[in-house]
């Protein structure tokens, strides 16, 4: 080949792969969909409140708005890796382990909105107990637990905004939104992780009040009926006494009795949704106020009283404390409403009016 020739042939090949980079300089990057953000590598080390936390759990935790498959499928690539090495979805954490987070993309979060600084002050002078681990907050009705189902925000968002410092907040159990009293909020990882533990070896004591419609007999001590949970047509959820439902117990002591009421304690041995309401309407008498479970004429009667609330109050609690062999018990006194409808009750019962 002469010289003039071969001179030809590397110039056409520079040109060619000069329009091909050129090509891929103006090919656009892929594009992050809409409402959609990107992050790049992340270099994390764990903490104690992640020790012997699994890979996957501390993944989703730290990836919100992430869909698991991506997550294990990250793990499977070997995308994530702990000290440098691969790891499988069932690796436990150790405290001071590295963690790489490869990139992802995530849903943007919306913006929404933050509770006011009323509700902020109410709920901080509703603790009733806290230390480095665990806090305690005699909730008010009407708050839920946490934001959802048409709720902006609930208690445990109100606690993470008055208190921004915060690294980790997080419910132990929960409390319908309606009732009253006290609930444990985990201040670390381990105390969740101990608290929920005790909880499920029953060694944590919830005694509730309640004023139920009717003279709650002394016969019926406990009550022990499967409950089984299911949903109205409107998508409303409810719960029922039935043989194909979980089995449950919850204990009951008539502690006063009024024209038409009884004020009882009750202690749920299991934690079934609703289980004190339904088994308090299963022998007859369904807790005050209850919208759920109770009759529209006794609803009406308890109205014209003056009640406004469900009469449900999560009283004390009796638990040990993370770490410790100290226990502490707790008690939470009746909101305004509870306490006016309990008020007029011992009045008339007394044959004075209020």
């Amino acid at each position: 080949m002469s010289r003039k020739s071969a001179e030809r042939r590397q110039s056409s090949n520079r040109s060619r792969s000069d329009r091909s980079a050129k090509q891929r300089r103006d090919v656009p990057p892929p594009s992050v969909p809409a409402g959609s953000v990107k992050q790049g590598v992340q270099w994390v080390t764990v903490d104690e409140d992640n020790h012997d936390q699994r890979i996957d759990n501390f993944l989703m935790a730290r990836l919100r708005g992430v869909p698991k498959s991506i997550v294990y499928r990250i793990i499977r690539k070997g995308e994530v890796r702990v000290n440098k090495g691969r790891v499988r979805p069932d690796t436990r954490l150790h405290t001071g382990d590295q963690v790489r987070v490869p990139p992802v993309v995530r849903k943007e979060k919306p913006e929404s909105p933050k509770p006011g600084s009323r509700v902020q002050g109410v709920v901080e002078a509703a603790v009733v107990f806290e230390d480095e681990q665990v806090l305690v907050v005699n909730k008010p009705s009407g708050i839920a637990v946490h934001g959802g189902s048409g709720l902006s925000f609930g208690l445990i968002e109100v606690l993470r905004a008055s208190r921004p410092d915060s690294r980790f907040l997080e419910l132990v159990h929960r409390l319908d939104r309606d009732t009253s009293g006290l609930v444990m909020v985990a201040k670390k990882r381990s105390a969740l992780r101990f608290l929920q533990d005790e909880l499920r070896h029953k060694r944590i004591r919830k005694c509730y009040h309640a004023l139920v419609s009717g003279d709650w007999p002394d016969a019926i001590g406990r009550v022990e009926q499967p409950l089984l949970r299911y949903e109205m047509p409107n998508g409303e959820r409810r719960v029922r006494v039935d043989a194909a439902g979980k089995a449950s117990l919850t204990t009951f002591c008539c502690l006063s009795r009024y024209q038409g009421y009884s004020l009882v304690e009750a202690s749920p041995v299991t934690g079934r949704t609703h289980q004190i309401r339904v088994h308090a309407a299963w022998a007859g008498h369904p807790i005050a106020g209850d919208d759920k479970y109770m009759d529209d004429a006794s609803m009406k009667a308890f109205r014209a009283l003056g009640g406004q609330r469900l009469m449900l109050h999560a009283r004390s609690l009796e638990f040990r404390l993370p770490g410790t062999e100290r226990s502490v018990r707790l008690e939470a006194a009746y909101d305004e409403a509870f306490d006016f409808v309990l008020r007029t009750l011992e009045s008339r019962k007394a044959g004075q009016t209020v």
